[in-house]
């Protein structure tokens, strides 16, 4: 089954990680609420600065900011825009949508969705 996936990818300063993570924890449970089959948030590892390209550069990341590279899954796109939407009206949400309480410079991320191609 071909699946819909939006990914994004964050920078996020390390001072901020614990309260980045009580937010991510109450909107993945919102988007799994409104129907979305995985929702996953990672912080960097193993990434390293690349010459040409990597995670670090994509976000420009600052000293001490780290990367997050997040994704949420659906079963299609009707189904993700049918979840964003409710996703977008839901009440628990309404202080991250303010740019000023935000743990991250939202400028400075980037997200698209994508129809996978493999699914094992």
């Amino acid at each position: 089954m071909a699946r819909y996936v939006d990914g994004f990818v964050l920078p996020v300063p390390k001072k901020n990680l614990a309260a980045y993570r009580r937010m991510s924890a109450l909107a993945g449970k919102v988007w799994r609420d409104h129907g979305a089959l995985e929702y996953v948030e990672c912080v960097a590892d193993d990434v390293k600065s690349g010459k040409l390209t990597s995670f670090p550069q994509s976000v420009k990341m600052k000293r001490g900011e780290t990367v997050l590279f997040s994704w949420i899954v659906y079963k299609s796109r009707k189904h993700r825009d049918r979840v964003n939407a409710k996703v977008m009206k839901d009440p628990r949400l309404a202080h991250m949508m303010d740019a000023k309480s935000m743990p991250f410079d939202a400028r400075r991320m980037f997200w698209g969705g994508f129809k996978s191609i493999v699914d094992l």
